[in-house]
């Protein structure tokens, strides 16, 4: 290298540091950490001991972890794909060119701008058995009286084990405004071409969303639907306030993060939830290389 070549290779590292540093610190730092606790005995206090694979075979006996994989898959099936198909729906009302749209659109997408926090706390109202906003519709329309006909009441919902999370997955549809916006790009992205095509075979509006629309947007669903298996498997923030914390009634709602917060920050037991931590990764990893592999099937590129 030239003295001026090393010189702006010196000014260029030194521009770039406080991003280095930080990216060692709180990046690689606490990644590669949380491999070798994985391994160990650790509480966060006392120095880790090494114990190799018990973390590991511990897990494959710990009920409770199986209670919380089996509520993130109930969870992650019941939210994932409604709440695709829910925002396609929406996606292809909002695409229409009739006045208002814009107004409209604002309207479904602001409760992605609202915080999870607030998001959580107005739902557990909207939840509340007796004076809840949901509950209260419900008796003004009849449903009370013509579930009373068959000897039942109005849900529970996050009080009862069989409604706690259907209710948390009924909250989910209320972000689907982010995955709405996507999918309107990828609607613009369609030909019109394609459309007149169609309508000159005789195709009428149904045949034309199931026949050009869809295969046109797969790229688009195949997009929200990694991201929605990422995010449901990292599902937390609201279960752990709307349940403060315990994944109750009767763990209906231990999912697999919060059972991972539990064992780290409430147990302090570092080393198992850092276990814990890399299996979540390794689910997450298969999940979505089997569903990038399955998109060779049913996605369709511009062009192909």
């Amino acid at each position: 290298m030239t003295r001026t070549e090393r010189r702006d290779l010196r000014n260029g590292l030194l521009f770039a540091s406080p991003y280095i540093i930080g990216f060692l610190t709180f990046t690689f730092y606490p990644f590669a950490a949380s491999v070798y606790y994985s391994f160990c005995s650790f509480n966060a206090i006392d120095p880790p001991v090494w114990t190799g694979l018990s973390n590991y075979r511990q897990m494959m006996s710990d009920g409770y972890l199986h209670t919380s994989l089996y509520n993130t898959f109930y969870y992650t099936i019941g939210s994932v794909p409604i709440g695709i198909a829910l925002s396609i729906l929406l996606a292809v009302f909002l695409n229409q060119k009739l006045r208002g749209m814009a107004a409209y659109r604002t309207i479904f997408f602001l409760p992605t701008i609202v915080p999870v926090v607030a998001t959580s706390v107005l739902w557990l109202w909207v939840f509340n058995a007796e004076s809840g906003l949901l509950n209260g519709v419900l008796r003004q329309i009849g449903v009370e009286w013509l579930l009373s006909q068959f000897g039942y009441g109005l849900p529970n919902w996050l009080s009862d084990e069989n409604w706690s999370m259907p209710s948390l997955i009924l909250m989910s549809f209320w972000g689907v405004g982010g995955a709405v916006v996507i999918f309107l790009a990828g609607l613009a992205e369609v030909p019109d071409s394609l459309y007149e095509v169609a309508e000159i075979d005789g195709a009428g509006p149904i045949r034309k969303f199931w026949n050009v629309t869809l295969p046109m947007i797969t790229p688009t669903i195949l997009f929200n639907l990694v991201m929605g298996l990422i995010g449901a498997f990292q599902y937390f923030t609201q279960v752990y306030i709307m349940t403060a914390g315990t994944g109750g009634p009767a763990n209906s709602t231990l999912v697999y993060a919060l059972y991972l917060y539990q064992k780290a920050f409430m147990y302090l037991n570092m080393g198992y939830a850092s276990a814990m931590g890399w299996m979540l990764f390794a689910m997450v990893l298969a999940l979505t290389v089997g569903v990038m592999y399955s998109s060779k099937r049913w996605v369709h590129y511009h062009g192909e």
